[in-house]
């Protein structure tokens, strides 16, 4: 016997991928979903899966997952992404570790990003560690409006199989999206009381590429690994000039 288990999601305008993501979340005793205003067939798709929606206003990414997985069935609980497929290994993974005694709060597991048609297996890409297996009784997600995170107070497991974060989004979107995320990253630290400087601006990009693209093989991905890496390094140097400028308007 193992522990009932929510699927849990939020989305919004998520109907391009959201056929196939809930497809692979069956093995799961309840899929939930929690849409902030979609406007295409996403709810026509989640109801067509038998799943339970709840309709809510945008609180941000943290607080948004935190609000979802209170509203489920289950305490245990698998967070996904609207473009995130559990791979066959990850399922089988997931049942067993759930099926086996162990005093596991939480499980991470790696995954897997395709980016401009290829899927990354190095760099920035892979292995992408992420925690969303979890017992909401001993974890939440922390209320950081990007970059959120599960804060976990007992011990976590590692599962084997990849979460796939295969992304339909075009190249300009990824870079539009990427430009909110260094808007909200220089908010939250500068909120947070953190400053930045030259040598910051400078060396922060700099590092991030030497220690994907070298350290961590990104070179092998191809063009699409170097694109990919090259992005993260300028949405790093964003952020902090975002942060530089909110310290001089200070």
């Amino acid at each position: 016997m193992r522990p009932p288990l929510s699927a849990v999601l939020i989305t919004q305008d998520a109907a391009r991928s959201l056929d196939a993501v809930l497809s692979a979340l069956t093995f799961c005793d309840e899929i939930l979903i929690v849409d902030s205003g979609s406007s295409d067939a996403t709810l026509a798709i989640a109801r067509a899966h038998g799943a339970r929606i709840i309709t809510s206003h945008w609180r941000g990414f943290g607080r948004q997952k935190q609000f979802a997985i209170e509203q489920a069935q289950h305490d245990w609980v698998l967070c996904v992404d609207a473009d995130e497929f559990v791979s066959a290994p990850l399922r089988a993974s997931i049942l067993a570790a759930l099926a086996t005694p162990n005093d596991k709060a939480a499980w991470r597991m790696a995954r897997c990003n395709r980016f401009l048609g290829r899927w990354l297996r190095h760099g920035e890409g892979y292995p992408d560690w992420c925690l969303r297996l979890f017992d909401r009784r001993r974890a939440h997600w922390s209320d950081d409006a990007v970059h959120e995170k599960v804060i976990c107070a007992g011990p976590i497991g590692t599962l084997h199989g990849d979460l796939l974060h295969d992304s339909v989004e075009s190249l300009e979107h990824y870079l539009a999206k990427q430009n909110r995320y260094s808007t909200l990253a220089a908010e939250h630290a500068f909120a947070a009381g953190q400053r930045t400087h030259a040598l910051t601006l400078l060396l922060s990009p700099l590092l991030r590429f030497v220690k994907f693209y070298f350290l961590r093989l990104g070179f092998l991905d191809g063009l699409p690994g170097f694109i990919h890496i090259a992005i993260g390094c300028g949405t790093s140097f964003a952020k902090h000039a975002k942060l530089f400028l909110l310290q001089r308007a200070d």
